[in-house]
Parts: C-alpha cells; sequence; structure tokens
C-alpha cells in the first residue's frame, strides 16, 4: 500500500511541475535560511564546551560600585587566585590570564607579528583541553621566561625546524624567551584568542599582595559537586580580611563604612559556559555576544518557516480546484477519506524532501558566503554529529506534515456528488482562510523590513555621531614602548613629514580603554571617586580636536601642571565638582608610601571614549611624564596624505625601534569596529528578510498564476464589454491591496514593541519615525504588485476569444 501511494503521489506531482517548482524553491530557500540561522545558534552556544572540565570552571568577576559608578569586570588582583586555592575548600587550583594582545615575536633577525599573546599561569592546560603537541603540559609555563606557541606559530616562525628550546624576543623585554611547549591552535569557539602563551611566572606582579590593582582575569577550578554559591558567599569575609584593611589605611574608614556609604566591592563566579553570552561583564580577552540576537534570529528562522509554509499551504489550496474531479473519482471508486488524506500527506512530504535535498545544495554553495559576512567558519558537519542527519530528515517531515495537513483535509472533505456534477466547490471558507493566510505572511515581512530599517538608521547613527573628538586623518601607533626613552625625539622626527600635522602620546586613545582608577578629594577623604585615567603629553588635545569646557589644556608654560590633571564634564556632575578648579584629587603612591595630590586645572567637553551602547563616564588625563612610555602615538594627518606618507612614518618607526613592525591602525575605522556586531547583523538581517520576501513573492506569484487562470473566462468575458488591461490589472491587484494595508495595521503594534525594546538597549539612539512604519507598508505593496502585475498583463494580453474557450 506504502509503495503504491508513492507512486502515485510521484505521477500527481509530475502532472503539476509548475506547482512543484514554485513549492520546493520556496520552501528549500525557507529550510536553507533557517538551517544557516540553527549553525549560527549552534556555534554561539558551542563556545567552551569542548572543555572536558567546563562544568567546574569559573571565572572570577569584580562587581563594585565607586562613588556613584558601577562596574562589572574580569579584571582581579594577583594574590586573589592563590587566596582561593589556600583558603576555601571548594577551590581545586586556579589560574590567572594576563591579555597582552598584539606583539611582536622575534627569532634571529626576523620579525613576526602576533595579534594574540598572553601570559598565564602553568595551571592553563589542566584548565583548557587544549592539546600539547610537544611538552607537558604541567612543565611547560613553571618557570618565567618559558613559552608555548601554537602549531600555526610554531610554522610561521621556525618552519620544519624544531621550535622546542629555541629563544624568542617578546615585545621590548630584553630578556629572551625559551619555548618550551607547541599547542594545537586554540579552538575558534573559544572566549580568548592565544598564539603564544608565556609564563605568568615572568610578570613582575605574579607574587605581589597588591589588593585593589585589578589586572588580570582569576579562574579557579572546584572540587567535583562543589557548589560555586558556597564559595560566592565566602567572597565577604575575603574581602574584609584583605582589602579591608586597605580600605582603613588609604581611607582612615572600616569596610563596612565604606560600603554603608553607597559603596560596593564583591565578587562572584561565572561559569566558563556563560562568559561568551554575557556582554554586561567587560571583557578584555575577547568581546562577549549579545544573547539577544540569537532570539532575534531564532524569531526570524521560526518566521521564514511559518512563510514557506503558509506558501505551501495556499498554493496547496489553490490547486484544489483542478484536483477536485480526481478527488470524487476517488471516493466513487471506494477511497476512504483517510486513503486520500494520507495520499495528500504523502505528496507534501515528498516535496518537503525534495526541498531538503535543494537546501543541502543551497547551504553548501551559499554557507562560505555567510562565512565571510560573520568572520566565523559555519559547517553543517552531516557525519560529525550522529543527531544531524536525523534531525534535518525529521525537521522535512515535521514541516511536510505541518504544511500538507489543511490542503490534505481540505482535499478529501470535498463532496463526490457535487464535483462530478460539476457544481462549484464551496470557495468562501477556503478564500477567507487563504486571505487570513495571505495577511499573517505580509505582516511578518512586513516585521521583517521594518525591524532591518530600524538596525540600519541605529548602526548608521552611531557611525555619524559627533563623539566628541575628531576621528577622521588620525593614524594610531601602538606599542610605543618600542621607542623607549626616546618618544619626544620620535614625535619630532615625525612632525618633520609634510603631511604630519601633528603628534600625541598617550596611555590610550578613544575607543581603547586603559586604567579605570580610584581617587579621593581633598575634603572628602571619606569617599572614593573611579575615573578612567588616560596620562596624555602636551599635543594630544589638539591632535584628537577634544574640546575644552573651561580652564585650560596642559600648557608648557606652567610646570605645575605636570602634577595636574584635567577632567569631563560628566565627572564635574557625578561629583558635583561644583569649582572644580579648587579641588584636589589624592591617590595613594604604594611604591613611595605617601599620598600624591592632583589639582584641577582643566574640564574638557565629553566625549565618547568607548562605544555608544555606554554612557559617558567620568574621565581624568593626568600628565604623561618621561617614565611612562608605554601606550600609543596618535598622528594627526593632513586630508591630503598618501601611502607614501605612511611608508616614511614606518621607516622613522624603524630607526627607532631596530626595525620593528610598525602596527598601526586608522581612528575612524577603530571607531566602525566597536559597532562589528551590529554591522554583521544587521547584514543579516537584510539577507534574511530579503529571503522572506523573495519565498512570500514566490507564494504570491503561484497564487495569482491559479486566481488569474481560474477567472480566465471572465477576463475574457470582461474584455469583450470592452475593458482595458488597467481594468483587468486592477480587478486582481485591488485584492492584494487591502490585504497588504490589513498585514500593515496589524504588524505595526508588533514593529513598535520589537524596535523601542531592541533601541533601549543603546543610551544614545534614534527615535522611531512615522517613514519608518510607511516604508514597510510600501516597500511590501510594491513587491506584491510586482510579483502579480508580470502574469496578470500576460492573461490580460491573450485574445478574448482564446480566453472564452478555457477550461
Amino acid at each position: 500500500m506504502i509503495k503504491s501511494l508513492i507512486r502515485y503521489s510521484l505521477r500527481a506531482l509530475e502532472r503539476q511541475k509548475a506547482y512543484v517548482l514554485i513549492n520546493v524553491s520556496g520552501l528549500a530557500v525557507g529550510l536553507a535560511c533557517s538551517l544557516i540561522i540553527v549553525l549560527f545558534i549552534r556555534y554561539e552556544l558551542s563556545f567552551d564546551r569542548y572543555n572536558e572540565k567546563k562544568d567546574r570552571i569559573c571565572r572570577v568577576i569584580l562587581n563594585g560600585k565607586i562613588g556613584g559608578q558601577e562596574l562589572m569586570v574580569t579584571s582581579t588582583a594577583s594574590p586573589i587566585g592563590p587566596t582561593m586555592k589556600n583558603e576555601f575548600p571548594e577551590v581545586e587550583n586556579f589560574l590567572r590570564i594576563n591579555g597582552w594582545g598584539e606583539t611582536i615575536l622575534r627569532y634571529g633577525d626576523h620579525c613576526f607579528t602576533e595579534d594574540a599573546f598572553m601570559e598565564a599561569d602553568s595551571s592553563f592546560f589542566d584548565f583548557f583541553s587544549i592539546p600539547l603537541v610537544r611538552g607537558q603540559k604541567e612543565l611547560v609555563l613553571n618557570q618565567a621566561y618559558t613559552l608555548v606557541i601554537s602549531v600555526s606559530t610554531a610554522k610561521k616562525i621556525f618552519g620544519d625546524e624544531d621550535p622546542v628550546n629555541k629563544m624568542l624576543k617578546v615585545g621590548n623585554d630584553s630578556t629572551l624567551y625559551r619555548v618550551t611547549g607547541v599547542m594545537e591552535d586554540v579552538p575558534e569557539t573559544t572566549h580568548f584568542t592565544a598564539n603564544a602563551i608565556g609564563s605568568f611566572m615572568t610578570n613582575r606582579r605574579a607574587g605581589d599582595d597588591q589588593w585593589l590593582s585589578n589586572s588580570f582575569n582569576t579562574y579557579v577550578l572546584l572540587y567535583p559537586k562543589s557548589d560555586p554559591e558556597k564559595v560566592n558567599e565566602r567572597f565577604s569575609g575575603m574581602i574584609v580580611k584583605y582589602v579591608g584593611l586597605l580600605v582603613q589605611q588609604y581611607f582612615g574608614i572600616s569596610m563596612q563604612d565604606f560600603l554603608n556609604q553607597g559603596n560596593k566591592y564583591n565578587m562572584y563566579l561565572q561559569n566558563l559556559s556563560e562568559i561568551h553570552l554575557d556582554p554586561s561583564i567587560e571583557q578584555d580577552l575577547k568581546p562577549a555576544n549579545d544573547p539577544k540576537y540569537l532570539w532575534i534570529f531564532g524569531s526570524i528562522a521560526a518566521l521564514i518557516i511559518i512563510i514557506a509554509s503558509i506558501n505551501f499551504m495556499n498554493l496547496s489550496t489553490a490547486q484544489a480546484g483542478k484536483r477536485a474531479r480526481e478527488v470524487g473519482i476517488k471516493k466513487v471508486s471506494g477511497s476512504t477519506k483517510g486513503y486520500l488524506i494520507t495520499q495528500f500527506l504523502v505528496e507534501t512530504v515528498i516535496l518537503s524532501f525534495l526541498a531538503l535535498l535543494l537546501t543541502i545544495l543551497l547551504v553548501e554553495i551559499t554557507l562560505p558566503y555567510f562565512n565571510r559576512i560573520l568572520g566565523i567558519t559555519l559547517h553543517v558537519g552531516y557525519l560529525s554529529n550522529w543527531y544531524t542527519i536525523p534531525l534535518m530528515i525529521s525537521f522535512a517531515l515535521v514541516v511536510g506534515i505541518i504544511a500538507g495537513s489543511y490542503p490534505a483535509f481540505y482535499l478529501s472533505s470535498f463532496n463526490p456528488y457535487m464535483v462530478l456534477k460539476g457544481l462549484r466547490v464551496r470557495k468562501s471558507a477556503h478564500g477567507r482562510l487563504r486571505s487570513c493566510l495571505v495577511i499573517l505572511q505580509f505582516s511578518i515581512s512586513i516585521v521583517l523590513i521594518v525591524g532591518t530599517l530600524v538596525m540600519y538608521r541605529q548602526i548608521r547613527f552611531m557611525l555619524n555621531k559627533d563623539l566628541g573628538f575628531d576621528k577622521e586623518n588620525v593614524l594610531v601607533i601602538r606599542r610605543a614602548a618600542a621607542a623607549g626613552d626616546h618618544v619626544q625625539s620620535f614625535k619630532e622626527a615625525i612632525r618633520k613629514i609634510p603631511e604630519v600635522i601633528n603628534v600625541a602620546s598617550s596611555t590610550s586613545v578613544p575607543g581603547r580603554r586603559n586604567n579605570n582608577n580610584g581617587y579621593m578629594l581633598k575634603g572628602r577623604p571619606e569617599k572614593s571617586f573611579l575615573l578612567e585615567t588616560n596620562w596624555v603629553d602636551y599635543d594630544y588635545f589638539d591632535t584628537w580636536g577634544i574640546s575644552l569646557s573651561a580652564g585650560r589644556f596642559f600648557d608648557r608654560s606652567f610646570p605645575t601642571d605636570r602634577e595636574a590633571c584635567i577632567v569631563n564634564e560628566s565627572a564635574v556632575r557625578s561629583y558635583s565638582l561644583t569649582d572644580p578648579f579648587t579641588e584636589r584629587f589624592m591617590t595613594r603612591d604604594d611604591e613611595a608610601d605617601e599620598v600624591t595630590y592632583i589639582p584641577v586645572v582643566g574640564v574638557a567637553g565629553d566625549f565618547h571614549f568607548e562605544s555608544l551602547r555606554s554612557n559617558i563616564a567620568p574621565y581624568m588625563f593626568r600628565f604623561k611624564t618621561d617614565d611612562i612610555n608605554w601606550g600609543y602615538f596618535s598622528v594627526r594627518l593632513s586630508s591630503g596624505f598618501t601611502t607614501a606618507t605612511i611608508n616614511r612614518i614606518e621607516e622613522t618607526w624603524g630607526s627607532f625601534t631596530n626595525h620593528d613592525p610598525m602596527q598601526y591602525f586608522f581612528a575612524g575605522n577603530d571607531v566602525e569596529r566597536m559597532y562589528k556586531e551590529e554591522k554583521q547583523n544587521a547584514k543579516l538581517a537584510v539577507l534574511f528578510s530579503i529571503l522572506a520576501i523573495l519565498i512570500g513573492s514566490l507564494g504570491l506569484y503561484g497564487l495569482t498564476t491559479f486566481t488569474v487562470q481560474q477567472r480566465t473566462k471572465e477576463i475574457g468575458v470582461r474584455k469583450t464589454f470592452g475593458a482595458g488591461m488597467g481594468d483587468i490589472w486592477y480587478m486582481v491587484a485591488k485584492d492584494i491591496i487591502v490585504l497588504v494595508l490589513i498585514s500593515t495595521a496589524i504588524a505595526w503594534p508588533f514593529i513598535y514593541w520589537i524596535a523601542d525594546n531592541w533601541l533601549r538597549n543603546y543610551p544614545y539612539r534614534i527615535n522611531l519615525q512615522p517613514v519608518d512604519f510607511l516604508a514597510g507598508c510600501f516597500i511590501s505593496l510594491f513587491i506584491a504588485l510586482l510579483t502579480i502585475s508580470y502574469r496578470t498583463i500576460k492573461t490580460a494580453l491573450v485574445n478574448p476569444s482564446i480566453s472564452l474557450r478555457y477550461e
């Protein structure tokens, strides 16, 4: 019986080639879009899950509030890990990581730029399941100035040579590092990137007890079955014991009094699997992604499947009139309703599996394109996971059954007497349902169109907003420390290049955060104030075009400015600095064991030193003395600079740095980098919206084809009585126009709710405009009318004598 059903279904589908082509194409595109979105979501959820001990590994998060400024950061003090291992019975081991980012590795006379260097304790390979090709995991990082490199880095630097025990110069360190191990490349689905890992024992702060200097990522490995909440409960005691002493020493108040003033200083554990999708925490190893986009794209996948299924149902029910006589004959011949339902469901399932085959082809063709857009590596892995193929087959089966259920029940319900007598099959309920499905389809399309337009407007707003500084034509050179004690000489040499307008030296630049430091104010010693701090020279403000609200910038004619500071307007507002020029900030110099007083000489206009996802926080500029040689050089270029200009800057850099490669970026490009996630997601949203519209258009075209076929005689009669092409077109189009307008009315409330909630994530955002809502309506209407026009006009051009003979 099953064989005969399949055989008959294939013959039936063969007689409906146009219907099969449109249905399979629409369903395949929908399945392909959904599959790619599922792959993307699977990729995002897979971060760090390859680790064998993932359930026992946690990262320590510092949650603080000082002077009204809250922070949630991964930066912690060096002694936290060792202390937790010694005093917390749940902690088996600890790991500290210090991310350097980009640096230079030198082997002999050859230099290599590595964009992911970091320092880690010797426990690194006990925490993370990254195989070692050479070396023993307990020994490779257990001494200072030892180094583990990845397979790809070893190949790049040493070729076919054995890298173990080779010596490398790292950055500006005069002591050479010894390669003690080679590891497999760190998987892409890891919350950090590392091509080379130096021993944390090399870091001068590896053994210090500075509890208020938070600079490192700390991880702990819990004993099996240990409760992280019990560890969280122990943090308060540890903080009072070690941090409380320093608070008493610096502020002259107890830890409890410090907290009673509205401040907060606490820590908690974050499980390894939660790191990648938690953007609420400021991370320095690799930016976290926002999980709301997974919900957005998951919803888009579901909506696309719904659109494709609606197409299927509409086209199937539109075919009902053509298959009514077939149903009548089968019923008279003894076929039961159950048999007919099964037959029609078999047909839809066959179509669904044909669509699945086309889906696989489409995914294999388009996946490289999506990987380029996202900058990641998505792959289906048909055989790598046992569940992939069964899941795809099950999905196609379910979609086929759901999409074909209504047409199957509808077709099987025809009265054979009415059908065989040639009486009109009831169409009112059938037509109303089809109209409802088209309305739902257009409503979804309008939501996708307007949502995409809002995303693009917000991104354009963020890229074009006045940031409070001039980002154009600023070349930023990293690793200023490579110039050593020759900072001023290098600046003077750069200024001699004709296209160079100005050069500045600083420890931070807009978009690249530096230090978030705590200060006291004279007269208010019991309170603390948190300010982002940047050490800059005399030329910084002119180079970056930062405005001055009051006072002055650092001035060479005032020698005392070298001990002074400049704060932004946000600091004045947040900390109630009524007369900022009478205020003196205080900070403790641990090495000299004395308090340093910092007078305010200027107030800078607010500028966005981080992305527009964050409000402008209090900011302090301190003078960069000669002993601070790390950070950046900022070079302001004229608008007419060329590649030759950059080459001359590189030559000058090489002459001051023993020909180290110059690592640089342009400030304008760096600002765009901050919105990489939004830009990628907007591109995906546009693409999937276009594909959703394409699917809907395929269905609408097929529906129009069958509608026009049913009304061919009517069109012939109308033409005989003088109706023109425009009249025929309007006769078909008016129903579509009404459906689109109804869809618009339904979609608008959903659009407002979705867009408004999404925009609330941005402190600086666009306002929703009427044009956003109208655009979705007009675009949908234009596409719908364009879709039906070809088929309608083609039928309208047929000679009426032919139309009147149409059966």
